[in-house]
């Protein structure tokens, strides 16, 4: 039981860390990236569409993303959701092929995405720390409804400590990892 409390928590924090992983993904950085593009969601047929099921995605050179659409129909819907969006991004589109031209980032705008990531670093660490927290009460209810030791309560509780632990010193390197990243020119 303690284990399967321990295990669920494992799972949870795992699952906020795959999370944090594609945030930190989608941010722009000066370098072209599809996941940048991939969630977008675009209006097709009245369903809002992830672009990465619309349109074919590469990254032919370090500052350009190609967006081949399925449907050469779609590529002005497509255009029209791109300079809707908060990327700042200004599509060429040639009818079967747009282009999106990554600009380097300015020192500004380098400081205003660091500090965002690292409200996403924060978010993902509180999330952890109530996955922590939840555990903690299940491992206290199990202990008072006798269904294992004090002892075992105690070690669960230690064992739930390193979990936690590990995972925010995860978010920490991702987090590092990210702001290089972000901060070179």
């Amino acid at each position: 039981m303690m284990n399967d409390v321990l295990k669920d928590a494992e799972e949870r924090m795992k699952s906020t860390l795959h999370v944090l992983e594609h945030d930190l993904a989608s941010m722009r950085t000066g370098r072209a990236s599809t996941a940048l593009v991939e969630k977008l969601e675009i209006e097709y047929y009245g369903t809002p569409t992830p672009l990465f099921q619309l349109a074919s995605l590469s990254v032919p050179e370090p500052q350009t993303i190609s967006i081949r659409p399925f449907d050469r129909t779609t590529a002005n819907i497509i255009e029209k959701a791109i300079l809707a969006s908060d990327l700042g991004l200004t599509p060429n589109n040639d009818g079967t092929n747009i282009r999106l031209n990554i600009p380097p980032l300015t020192q500004e705008r380098r400081k205003d995405l660091a500090k965002m990531m690292h409200k996403r670093l924060e978010e993902a660490k509180v999330s952890i720390r109530n996955i922590r927290r939840g555990a903690m009460e299940d491992l206290k209810e199990l202990e008072k409804e006798k269904m294992i030791s004090e002892d075992d309560l105690h070690n669960g509780q230690e064992r739930l400590e390193k979990l936690t632990t590990r995972h925010i010193e995860q978010v920490d390197e991702m987090g590092k990892r990210k702001e290089a990243e972000i901060m070179q020119v």
